[in-house]
């Protein structure tokens, strides 16, 4: 099988930049292209280089449907509203959508399952295998306990950090509701300020913590009179989460047309 052309999006961004560098890393892949928004300093520059890496005569670019046009796969970490569009792009050319945005809203997770009526579409709110494990054990422990056990979802990210709570502490807190056989909107508490009244039982917290450069820190506390339970998840480089997107592509490529997670790519289904 040829080598798989995979593109980004968002290529002069920390994360973009970190993309490019795993696709170029990655045997059976080739950096085919990048984009950046209209106006930004970086387009014109060798993508290779920009990524720091050896240049490899790739231009960053401004235009998204060229970029979809000429890749077998996309890599998108960006903003809720251009993954959407884009991925109406994906579904035009056939290309692999892998998208890693946060903070999605319902009519964009709707677009991203109308695209991938047409084209394999990969969404998760985080990539890394280890998250993706932890998102498993919160909802096999909610399934075990019962609601006398207080949840509480504690997050912490870098100070630039733009959606709270984080895409992954979302996911850990619908991962509970599954658990528990609930719908996570009918019982989560978003924050607390002034008199709160006692805490009402069955419901899930959200704490989200913002400062520094902190990657990613993820803990489910499960807290019952006597006894409480931590599981959770600390990232030390952003390197996972490429790591993960480009396992994606590569996976999705023998796939059908559908919206996928990584819990499908890693086989942690069922």
């Amino acid at each position: 099988m040829a080598d798989m052309k995979i593109g980004v999006v968002g290529c002069a961004g920390r994360m973009g930049r970190m993309l490019a560098r795993e696709i170029h890393d990655t045997e059976g892949c080739v950096l085919s292209g990048g984009i950046e928004a209209p106006g930004a300093s970086e387009i014109g520059a060798d993508l290779g280089a920009l990524a720091g890496l050896d240049p490899i005569g790739v231009a960053v670019g401004d235009d998204p449907r060229a970029l979809f046009e000429a890749a077998d796969a996309v890599l998108e970490f960006t903003a809720p509203e251009a993954s959407a569009r884009h991925a109406a792009l994906a579904a035009e050319y056939g290309a692999i959508h892998v998208i890693g945005t946060t903070g999605l809203a319902a009519e964009q997770r709707a677009a991203l399952a109308a695209a991938a009526k047409r084209t394999a579409i990969v969404w998760a709110p985080n990539m890394s295998l280890g998250v993706n494990l932890l998102l498993g054990v919160a909802r096999m422990v909610a399934r075990a306990l019962d609601p006398d056990y207080d949840v509480e979802i504690v997050e912490m990210h870098h100070r630039h950090k733009r959606d709270a709570p984080s895409g992954t502490a979302l996911a850990l807190g619908r991962a509970v509701a599954e658990g528990r056989g609930v719908d996570l909107d009918a019982v989560a508490t978003r924050g607390r300020d002034g008199l709160t009244g006692p805490r009402a039982r069955g419901t899930i917290g959200f704490a989200a913590l913002r400062g520094g450069d902190v990657i990613g820190d993820h803990t489910v506390i499960f807290a019952a009179d006597g006894e409480r339970v931590e599981i959770g998840h600390r990232a030390s480089s952003r390197q996972i989460y490429a790591r993960g997107a480009v396992r994606a592509a590569l996976w999705a490529r023998t796939r059908a047309p559908g919206l996928y997670g990584m819990e499908d790519v890693l086989g942690l289904k069922g």
